[in-house]
């Protein structure tokens, strides 16, 4: 399947850009990509992604490898950004370490790019080659929804995908 269109990448990238987790956590692509189609996206060791003990933050890292991932699901595969959404279905981190030095970057490459199913496996490294962290992850394609404003009513009846 073929990439998405120079429209399409925009407007995920404008998405990217106007997250305020995104500039919170100081994440930022890595361009230009590898040549092995690989995104990395990267996040500075800070302040604002410690835990209570000032050690990194899972969440922190769990958020890393799914904007990483689902960077990487998105620009592999065909899906319109205007039609459609591309949502995390499935996350597994496996921590193995914490960093030496910052910033810490995860590269995300595709492993099967399906009509609905997207797999990406994300290694999360820091800048002197140590493996913080690796990944599966998978992101399926649904119709677009409205975004979240506030609190919506919804019927428990039906599954929100």
């Amino acid at each position: 399947m073929g990439g998405p269109d120079p429209a399409s990448v925009e407007a995920m990238r404008a998405a990217f850009t106007n997250t305020p987790l995104h500039a919170f956590l100081g994440f930022r692509f890595v361009e230009p990509p590898p040549a092995d189609g690989a995104v990395v996206v990267e996040m500075p060791v800070g302040e604002t992604a410690f835990n209570g003990s000032g050690n990194l933050h899972g969440g922190a890292l769990a958020t890393l490898v799914d904007v990483a991932a689902g960077s990487c699901a998105g620009r592999a595969s065909a899906f319109d950004p205007f039609q459609e959404s591309l949502v995390t279905a499935d996350l597994h981190i496996r921590y193995l370490g914490r960093p030496k030095a910052g910033p810490v970057r995860a590269e995300a490459r595709l492993v099967r790019s399906g009509h609905m199913l997207k797999v990406v496996e994300v290694r999360v490294l820091d800048p002197l080659g140590n493996l913080i962290a690796s990944a599966d992850f998978s992101a399926m394609v649904v119709s677009r929804r409205q975004p979240l404003a506030g609190a919506i009513p919804t019927d428990p009846q039906m599954p929100d995908l």
